[in-house]
């Protein structure tokens, strides 16, 4: 049985659905011959510490009645600098003008040696290479895959399960928010403000949208997999980028009469064009999911054209494709 010593830096949506899959999954990791504990949690207001390990139940319980877990003023980099640990799940809020805390968390513990599992895109859209050479040089785990896709498979599908086969390229929708926009247009034959309103009242829009409607956080996503899939060396400011915030109810039903459907559609090709934009897609085709689900075609030389769905967001979804992350790097062969 392996010890493994983690912090949960950042205890939002994201990093509560972590604790509470880490109580699901205990069992489950003990047999894959995991015995994790967390020893440090932090939030916006501090941090909560336990050397020996915290009991996650009591902290998503704290901060649901809380509201914060804190019980001391330390930051996620005070808890990376000063807590003997080996993993760092590093969930905060994304940022893709400066890579926010995220990006010194994470140069941070590599600097210490410890591995980084992260949801956080942000630090990955604008420092791809450098993370990961600073990962390479201290012999630290760098995995990634909840930052494309939530729960949906796509990272270590291409670069182990499809070992082999040459990509030529990745395209799909990479946004729940923007995907269920379109489709409740449509269907309630609304305006686009309408059905913002809507998205923001249920939850699944934040109240600051700009990120999902731009088409920035699809962007961000197409980077990652740019950089990962194809070896580039791509940042945000590359890709060429339009949002839904013009669609209209009318061009949706136009299309729907011509067998169509407009999706919010990002796509990277190994000539080195990346792209996000509305664009056509043929009723029935793959691509052409509706609500908030995610969905990715990969084409390529052997396998032919292989598609994946799942849902690209919420808390437990996301948290899944973290605890992949952990299980690849700690289990036991």
């Amino acid at each position: 049985m392996k010890t493994v010593k983690a912090s949960i830096i950042g205890f939002g949506s994201i990093g509560q659905g972590v604790a509470r899959v880490l109580l699901m999954k205990k069992d489950y990791l003990n047999n894959a011959g995991i015995d994790l504990k967390v020893v440090a949690i932090t939030d916006s207001k501090g941090a909560v510490v336990d050397e020996n390990g915290l009991d996650l139940e009591k902290c998503l319980a704290v901060k649901s009645e809380k509201k914060t877990i804190a019980e001391k003023e330390m930051t996620g980099l005070d808890v990376i600098e000063q807590i003997d640990h080996d993993l760092v799940i590093e969930v905060t809020p994304t940022d893709v003008v400066t890579g926010g805390a995220g990006l010194l968390n994470m140069e941070a513990a590599f600097e210490k040696g410890m591995d980084v599992v992260t949801s956080n895109k942000g630090p990955l859209t604008l420092k791809f290479k450098e993370l990961n050479e600073l990962a390479d040089k201290n012999g630290c785990a760098f995995r990634y895959e909840a930052t494309v896709g939530g729960a949906m498979p796509i990272i270590n599908l291409t670069k182990e399960v499809m070992a082999g086969n040459e990509i030529e390229s990745i395209k799909g929708i990479f946004n729940g928010t923007c995907n269920y926009i379109l489709t409740r247009m449509l269907e309630e034959k609304s305006a686009y403000s309408e059905i913002l309103t809507e998205a923001v009242d249920l939850g699944i829009a934040e109240t600051d949208p700009t990120y999902d409607v731009e088409g920035i956080d699809t962007a961000g996503k197409v980077v990652i997999l740019a950089n990962t899939v194809f070896g580039m060396n791509k940042t945000i400011n590359d890709v060429d980028r339009t949002g839904i915030t013009q669609m209209t109810y009318e061009a949706l039903e136009m299309s729907t009469k011509n067998g169509k459907a407009i999706k919010l559609i990002g796509e990277v090709k190994k000539d080195g064009s990346l792209t996000v934009s509305p664009r056509l897609v043929p009723i029935g085709h793959p691509l052409s999911v509706s609500g908030t689900l995610n969905v990715a075609t990969i084409q390529t030389d052997l396998a032919g054209e292989i598609t994946v769905t799942g849902k690209g967001a919420g808390s437990v979804e996301t948290a899944s494709a973290i605890l992949s992350d952990i299980i690849s790097i700690y289990k036991e062969d």
